[in-house]
């Protein structure tokens, strides 16, 4: 009787800790997805040159007038118009590759 009381514990507290989607997933699909212009292309990077940081400035939302740097996939150019579902992270710049071994 008790192994079965055991047994029952471990299948309640799986079934409490399923969640649906990503950490903070919500807080995107809420909001919805916010237009930006593309100010300016700054540089090309991934290993076929695939991917182009752009400056943008953000149009609407409570980020409006934001300018910020995006990572971009596929073929964009300036006054292009971007759908951002996100507008509170900024993309690291691409810069030189370090040497190996720094930090």
């Amino acid at each position: 009787m008790a192994k079965d009381k055991k047994q029952d514990n471990k299948k309640d507290g799986k079934e409490q800790k399923k969640s649906t989607g990503s950490k903070g997933s919500e807080r995107l699909t809420e909001e919805g997805a916010v237009p930006a212009i593309v100010e300016a292309v700054v540089a090309r990077g991934g290993t076929r040159g695939e991917v182009s940081q752009v400056s943008c400035k953000i149009l609407q939302g409570k980020n409006r007038g934001k300018s910020m740097r995006r990572n971009v996939r596929g073929p964009v150019k300036k006054r292009d118009i971007l759908m951002l579902r996100e507008t509170e992270i900024e993309a690291r710049r691409m810069g030189k590759r370090p040497h190996r071994g720094s930090k």
